[in-house]
């Protein structure tokens, strides 16, 4: 399995200097989230953007990594603003695969359960699944990309009905 780091929420942290958030060029926040597993995976920082900087170009780089990697299995850390627009563009590429992205609607600097969790059932859903596919985890949820949205009102992920 790898993980690919792609920024978002999830990895921002605050800038003293200057009292904004930025998403920072590291993997920081997952490699201190993995130090409590035993197993070790790979992760790779891709992109280091906010979800709404992300671009057709960046979801190409993503698919690209993915078609060159001799994984069968990827955790995609993603802002959650185009997380599902990322999630169908993979999907439209890949049956042959799992692909999970998940993020954090929160900074892990901030709040360190939310993505600790999100992670945590990302990676337990990839080992337990056996079935291809593209899924976001989010909120409690794991699901095919097209069965969960973000709801911007309600400021969380809700299944489709």
């Amino acid at each position: 399995m790898l993980i690919l780091n792609c920024g978002g929420t999830f990895n921002k942290r605050y800038n003293k200097l200057n009292g904004t958030l930025e998403v920072p060029c590291d993997s920081f926040a997952v490699e201190d989230i993995l130090k409590s597993i035993e197993i070790n995976y790979g992760v790779a920082g891709v992109i280091f953007k906010d979800s709404l900087d992300i671009d057709l170009n960046d979801r190409k780089t993503i698919a690209s990594i993915i078609m060159q990697s001799q994984d069968d299995s990827f955790i995609i850390i993603h802002g959650t603003d185009t997380m599902n627009d990322t999630a169908e563009f993979l999907n439209e590429i890949f049956d042959d695969r799992k692909i999970i992205l998940t993020g954090a609607m929160n900074p892990y600097e901030i709040d360190k359960v939310e993505s600790s969790l999100n992670l945590g059932l990302a990676i337990g859903f990839i080992q337990a699944s056996s079935e291809n596919g593209t899924y976001i985890c989010m909120n409690g949820y794991i699901s095919p990309c097209d069965k969960i949205i973000k709801n911007k009102q309600l400021g969380k992920f809700e299944l489709v009905k």
